[in-house]
């Protein structure tokens, strides 16, 4: 049964924060306008330690609360459909993940679309990966994660980082992922198109191009959920049964599981698409983020 916070604020995202992206219709200047503003209202918990960094060629922030393993460190990719966001913007989700973990999270600031199309994301995530390894951090000490788009551009790295012959991270988790830029074909854009408080079928498809570009459609690597998975290392994935992508979070638990990865998938009841980023209002957020502290220490004790 959802609680009554998570009910409220639910109702306040539909009326309050949803209008906002409607009327920036599909201009990348004026959604990441309402994207920073929202932004601004984060709540950062005490003890938190922010510093701006460079990992090899890419900006990002260490965020770090006082009980940080040095050598547990969590690569967080951001959300904003590919198209918006950065370290900033996340801020407050980092926060929460990094005190649940007990670990350092570093959050890149990867380079966005439609200036820089896919695979420029892949490949900023891939050397920032890269780099923690050349600094003298094993695979083994680290988790690479993400929430909404940020979740398929952990899969995207992922699937290339195997394929590259690269050693893959300890775990992975993926909140809410976006796991197809091409198909829109999940149930859930049906079943949950009026329960989402935020997220539409007609953005999906419009940010979606952004990311594309003019790459060819039938690229794997911009369906990964429709790709091999063998040899990915354990997944958490969570999903409220309220979004539209919840479709894209199954299909990734299937096929990971199918492929004989350790898969632990959670559909949180009357949640939404991104509800971790609400932890320090929503009680389920909370109880997700510590589900997920809980993994990340497990892999990285």
């Amino acid at each position: 049964m959802p609680s009554l916070r998570s009910h409220i604020f639910r109702l306040f995202l539909r009326f309050a924060i949803a209008p906002r992206f409607r009327k920036a219709g599909e201009s990348v200047a004026e959604l990441r306008k309402v994207f920073a503003k929202l932004a601004k209202y984060q709540k950062i918990p005490s003890g938190i330690d922010v510093q701006s960094t460079t990992v090899g060629v890419v900006a990002g922030e260490w965020v770090a609360g006082p009980d940080a393993a040095e050598d547990r460190v969590v690569l967080f990719l951001h959300g904003g459909a590919c198209i918006m966001g950065s370290p900033a913007t996340h801020r407050e989700l980092a926060s929460h993940v990094a005190l649940a973990g007990a670990a350092r999270v570093l959050v890149i600031d990867y380079r966005l679309a439609p200036e820089h199309p896919f695979p420029a994301a892949v490949e900023d995530a891939m050397k920032a990966y890269r780099s923690l390894m050349e600094e003298g951090l094993s695979s083994n000490h680290i988790v690479i994660g993400g929430d909404s788009s940020g979740g398929g551009l952990t899969l995207q790295t992922l699937i290339s980082l195997r394929d590259a012959g690269t050693p893959l991270p300890r775990a992975a988790f993926f909140l809410s992922p976006q796991t197809d830029w091409i198909r829109f074909d999940g149930e859930s854009f049906k079943t949950r198109a009026r329960k989402d408080p935020l997220m539409t079928l007609s953005t999906c498809r419009f940010t979606a191009s952004c990311y594309v570009g003019q790459n060819d459609p039938s690229t794997p690597l911009l369906s990964p959920a429709h790709m091999n998975l063998s040899g990915l290392p354990p997944m958490l994935i969570h999903a409220g049964d309220r979004e539209i992508l919840l479709s894209d979070a199954t299909r990734l638990a299937d096929g990971a599981h199918e492929a004989g990865v350790n898969v632990t998938f959670k559909v949180w009841d009357g949640l939404w698409h991104g509800f971790h980023a609400s932890a320090s209002v929503v009680p389920e957020a909370r109880r997700a983020i510590s589900e997920l502290g809980m993994f990340v220490r497990e892999h990285l004790t």
